[in-house]
């Protein structure tokens, strides 16, 4: 990883800091064995053991694309700078298959966004008035089912379809529901988007598209298909790094067919309750920071600069004071 390249984020991530009104990391005062240091993630005294020292260990699992593995560095840095130990299971699949590896132990944790959960996992097609009314579905589901679903980020990261901007101006494309005026519509999405109702389904639901060709893609390899004209329409996520250039028009979606989708981590209660209160307050405190730009930038570094999801990770805890 170009160093200079991991510079010029922490000052970027720095500087969101600082519009959000966050005070940066400063230095520790190691003078006294009895004086409080305040962290991100609560208030330990410098006497004591780390919270999480002698605590079993947690396996974090993230599902297969770049925020996820970026989400997944943010949580188990935070975690382990505060004693707790953590495997890191990456890229075990979609939600199906995370969903699976939670209910069967092989993973303890994982983060979900949360009209994913509450349609994939919970099978709740309702359209919620709010993050919050969708969060308190959720986690009445979970909770029956051995789960809890801790607080949402700030930042959502909804599915959205793309374009290119020459496409956009000859069909006149605005929202989503000006792509059912086109006949054979190529769209590219992964595997799931065919079957799940914020899917290929929702779009026939709310705006009649029913003619499309459809072509599943790995996650990630949309944009190239757009690029090369292989499809006329790409699956993305909002927060995808590589939208920050304008180089895409991203479709509105008026009838919220993809839902709320800030991101909640999904725990095992047993787990939840074996670790104690400062592994919910790390997590939470992570959480709590993870705004729009933030990730975007974050998803950028992993994307496009093809920096490492955990040198990116730890620049954005340090700058946040989480580490």
């Amino acid at each position: 990883m170009k160093q200079g390249t991991l510079r010029t984020l922490l000052m970027a991530v720095a500087a969101l800091v600082l519009a959000f009104g966050v005070a940066a990391c400063g230095s520790d005062d190691d003078s006294s064995t009895t004086a409080a240091t305040s962290t991100g993630a609560g208030t330990e005294t410098t006497s004591g053991a780390l919270p999480g020292e002698g605590k079993p260990a947690v396996t974090l699992g993230t599902k297969n694309f770049t925020e996820q593995f970026v989400l997944g560095q943010l949580y188990k840095q935070a975690l382990e700078a505060r004693g707790f130990r953590v495997d890191l299971k990456e890229n075990i699949g979609s939600t199906e298959i995370a969903d699976r590896a939670l209910r069967s132990g092989q993973i303890d944790m994982y983060p979900e966004y949360i009209g994913i959960f509450n349609t994939t996992v919970a099978g709740d097609t309702r359209l919620f008035g709010s993050p919050d009314e969708a969060l308190a579905a959720g986690q009445a589901f979970a909770e029956r089912n051995g789960f809890t679903l801790l607080p949402l980020t700030p930042f959502t990261d909804t599915d959205a379809l793309a374009v290119l901007p020459d496409y956009a101006a000859e069909n006149n494309l605005r929202s989503v529901a000006d792509l059912a005026k086109i006949r054979g519509l190529k769209l590219g999405a992964p595997p799931e988007f065919r079957r799940r109702p914020t899917g290929l389904p929702g779009l026939a639901r709310a705006y009649g598209i029913t003619d499309v060709q459809f072509s599943p893609l790995t996650i990630g390899l949309q944009y190239d298909a757009l690029d090369n004209r292989k499809i006329d329409v790409a699956d993305v996520f909002t927060t995808d790094g590589q939208l920050t250039g304008g180089r895409y028009v991203v479709l509105r979606d008026p009838k919220n067919v993809f839902g709320f989708q800030n991101v909640t981590p999904v725990v095992s209660s047993r787990v939840l309750e074996a670790e104690g209160p400062a592994f919910r307050e790390t997590l939470d405190a992570v959480s709590a920071k993870l705004t729009t730009e933030a990730m975007q930038r974050m998803n950028a570094a992993v994307a496009i600069d093809k920096q490492q999801p955990d040198a990116v990770a730890r620049a954005y805890l340090e700058a946040n004071g989480l580490l």
